[in-house]
């Protein structure tokens, strides 16, 4: 499984961007694709993630409202749409995927990095 983002850039607060995940490689074991951040200084954690055969959706209560993840299954892509974008959203935003029957719906502590396999090299989000 390969997984490249795409994307990234620098906007002012309130602004949109708009990641891309393009996902390649066996699709049984990059199901459930999800979106993690790491903010200067802070452990990475997980934002939103789709099971991609069934469409089921998570996001973080952080960004709960401002951000949706889609995708394009012909294309092979994932993407996270980001809106009312504020300076603590500055990150750099990974794209991380595995079986979706290893990634149970998230509970209270949300997405575990431990559980995902495969990650893409990051993409960097800059909101002044």
């Amino acid at each position: 499984v390969q997984l490249v983002e795409s994307g990234g850039g620098s906007v002012q607060a309130g602004g949109s961007l708009r990641l891309s995940c393009a996902v390649s490689g066996d699709a049984f074991i990059s199901s459930c694709v999800a979106w993690f951040r790491q903010r200067p200084g802070q452990e990475r954690e997980g934002v939103a993630a789709i099971w991609r055969r069934g469409g089921s959706t998570y996001y973080s209560d952080d960004v709960k409202g401002r951000f949706t993840i889609s995708q394009d299954k012909a294309k092979g892509i994932v993407f996270l749409q980001m809106n009312s974008l504020e300076v603590d959203d500055t990150a750099l935003y990974y794209c991380a995927a595995e079986g979706d029957g290893l990634i149970p719906l998230p509970g209270p502590d949300g997405l575990s990095r431990a559980e995902f396999r495969y990650w893409g090299q990051g993409t960097q989000v800059t909101v002044s």
